[in-house]
């Protein structure tokens, strides 16, 4: 199955699929309002207002599974994000990235390797991958990796048309 037909729900419900995003790089990211890494949120939301017209997209997918860190309701999700970091980019519904209700999309994303050559679980919130405009995987940072780090930019503008 392709990353592009994995069924998905938005934030408020509402059923898509990374086919939506087709011809567009994206940066999926498991994210929580609760974490030390909760700061990222401003750099991922830089990151859409720098290279989204250029057909970049970050997609947030809220994750409960790391020390509790995301228990907030769909609307409390939107309104910490939008209010407290002014993100525009979209948001999934909360999904579980690891274990035996591991959401599809994370079965595919997590057999990716990282530049050390480790696939596998994710290891906390802000995991982030990279997918092509081709909806291929070509890029994962663990959670520390910020988001202007170099390698990441690096990857997301290897992705973007010139």
């Amino acid at each position: 199955m392709s990353l592009y037909d994995i069924a998905l729900r938005t934030l408020t419900g509402e059923p898509t699929t990374l086919g939506a995003f087709k011809g567009q790089a994206v940066l999926v990211v498991n994210v929580a309002s609760r974490c030390g890494l909760t700061p990222q949120y401003a750099g991922l939301e830089r990151l859409q207002q720098q290279y989204g017209e250029r057909g970049f997209t970050v997609l947030g997918v809220p994750c409960n599974q790391f020390a509790g860190q995301e228990p907030g309701s769909a609307d409390e999700i939107e309104t910490f994000c939008s209010t407290t970091y002014g993100v525009s980019f979209p948001l999934l519904e909360k999904a579980d990235v690891n274990g035996s209700g591991r959401h599809p999309l994370y079965e595919q994303l997590t057999g990716t390797p990282d530049a050390e050559g480790a696939a596998g679980d994710v290891q906390w919130n802000f995991e982030k991958f990279v997918i092509s405009r081709d909806g291929e995987v070509v890029g994962r940072f663990r959670p520390r990796t910020e988001p202007d780090a170099a390698e990441l930019v690096a990857a997301i503008e290897a992705q973007l048309p010139a």
